[in-house]
């Protein structure tokens, strides 16, 4: 039991302590470019699907 009230007490003092948090405006930031590159992300992951549901619609109309 002693293990892991020491353990707790060392991660508290490290969260405290050790860790350096980020300021509100770099987390703000941060939070802009998460949400710029998936929104980025999402148009080309759409725009690979309407190509290849276009491709594969051509090639099934070749045989049916």
């Amino acid at each position: 039991m002693n293990k892991v009230k020491l353990y707790l007490q060392e991660a508290y003092l490290e969260l405290t302590q050790k860790v350096t948090w980020p300021t509100w405006k770099d987390l703000q930031s941060s939070a802009v470019v998460v949400m710029v590159a998936s929104f980025i992300i999402a148009i080309i992951i759409s725009l690979m699907d309407l190509v290849f549901s276009n491709i594969m619609k051509m090639i099934y109309s070749m045989f049916y």
